[in-house]
């Protein structure tokens, strides 16, 4: 059954349970000089309609020159009957607003998640939608890591805390005579590494020279390379150029059609893997239909575990924000330079207290009445919410929290009176109440 939560004059007396006093549940901000409210469950307040542990506060923060920020902050606290996973566009080559995405995955409340190509940017391969480093959910890898970006992990149904950490993954090719190679990617186009970060090989597209390292927004290149697609990219591998082999595989891995150039149709219960240079070489010397290639995926964190498991979701973004408490801005680790650091933006970002509390929140920007903010800034303000640990997800026009099937911030995108146009996004983190 359809949980309801139509109407937002439900959520009012939980969603709006803050230590900070709001008049209704549409307003009411408050301008707090240079500190912000810390919203929490209130105990005991609980109503039928809305689940215990989830709550919202707003308030208007006054920053260091005066300027003010619009903050919305949702908090999930550890015992709240909710499951927080992402929530994807159709297909992986799609957009949708965060209010529709929440809307299909009967979510109470959602916020935009991570980064994804767009036609706005200047490394777009083609794609709208397509992630920008790493995305796991229900423990299914659908885009790779962009080598060591900061990203937000999600235990699923099987319970535990959301944690943030650098993440890293390692894909290989094992086929039936032995030969091994890596695979370079899942769900993108080969040979172009939007973001960069990427496996062994890769060149910065501006420069020529050798690039492992993440760059935010820019373009990397690889002539040599595999890549594997799965029904959630859409119904077609992106069409390829001449010497390029693409191998069809079923759901056990075994070779049913192999075509040159590559493009075509993805079985829907199986995949395939498109070679371009030396990958589709390898292709055609080691996948011959009727053969059986095997691949090995980990993830792991800063550490070195392996975090796939059952139920558990990560969403790749950064930098991250907080590291035990303290402000820790990883940005030169994630490809983020220093003017995009140091400018005044809408903000979306995650933090986790040390209880396992999860808070997302939202910062408004680019308007008189909001300033937004900086990544030292944002994660200040997370740390007096509470936050030990955090990173910053996209941002701008993207920003956008959805509450109750309403937008209750203001988003930057123009177009809407009042502010509240939803930008199309590629994921959302949503909040969903468990059965």
């Amino acid at each position: 059954m359809r949980p309801r939560y139509e109407r937002r004059s439900r959520w009012c007396a939980v969603l709006l349970a803050a230590t900070t006093a709001l008049s209704g549940c549409s307003g009411g901000d408050t301008v707090r000089p240079g500190r912000s409210p810390v919203p929490g469950p209130a105990a005991g307040v609980c109503e039928q309609d809305a689940p215990c542990g989830v709550t919202i506060g707003r308030t208007t923060h006054r920053l260091a020159d005066a300027r003010q920020v619009h903050v919305t902050a949702l908090t999930v606290a550890p015992t709240a009957h909710v499951t927080v996973g992402p929530v994807v566009a159709h297909r992986l080559t799609t957009t949708e607003s965060v209010g529709r995405m929440a809307r299909r995955a009967g979510a109470v409340a959602a916020v935009n998640g991570s980064f994804f190509d767009t036609p706005a940017s200047p490394a777009f391969s083609g794609y709208a939608g397509d992630p920008l480093g790493i995305r796991v959910v229900d423990g299914e890898l659908l885009s790779e890591a962009a080598d060591g970006r900061t990203a937000l992990i999600l235990p699923g149904r099987r319970g535990g805390r959301a944690r943030v950490d650098e993440v890293r993954s390692t894909l290989g090719l094992s086929a039936a005579d032995g030969a091994t190679r890596e695979l370079d990617g899942v769900n993108r186009v080969p040979g172009r590494i939007v973001g960069c970060g990427g496996t062994g090989g890769d060149r910065s597209a501006a420069t020529g020279l050798p690039e492992s390292r993440p760059r935010h927004n820019q373009l990397c290149v690889d002539d040599s390379e595999v890549v594997a697609f799965t029904p959630r990219w859409g119904e077609h591998t992106p069409p390829g150029g001449p010497g390029s082999t693409e191998a069809v595989l079923t759901a056990d891995g075994r070779v049913s059609e192999v075509r040159s150039p590559a493009g075509g149709a993805i079985p829907r219960d199986g995949s395939t893997l498109a070679g371009v240079g030396a990958g589709a070489d390898w292709l055609r010397a080691h996948a011959g239909t009727g053969q059986r290639i095997a691949g090995r995926t980990a993830v792991t964190d800063r550490t070195g575990r392996d975090i796939l498991g059952p139920g558990v979701s990560v969403m790749g973004a950064g930098p991250a924000l907080l590291r035990g408490g303290a402000v820790r801005i990883n940005a030169a680790a994630n490809g983020v330079d220093a003017a995009s650091a140091d400018a005044r933006h809408p903000r979306t970002v995650a933090g986790v207290k040390a209880d396992g509390t999860l808070l997302l929140v939202v910062f408004d920007g680019r308007s008189a009445r909001s300033a937004g903010v900086t990544l030292r800034e944002a994660a200040e303000i997370l740390r007096e919410l509470g936050a030990v640990e955090g990173l910053n997800l996209d941002g701008g026009g993207s920003s956008t929290m959805v509450v109750g099937g309403e937008v209750v911030n203001r988003p930057s995108d123009s177009g809407a009176p009042g502010g509240r146009r939803q930008r199309k996004v590629a994921d959302a983190i949503a909040v969903i109440p468990r059965s």
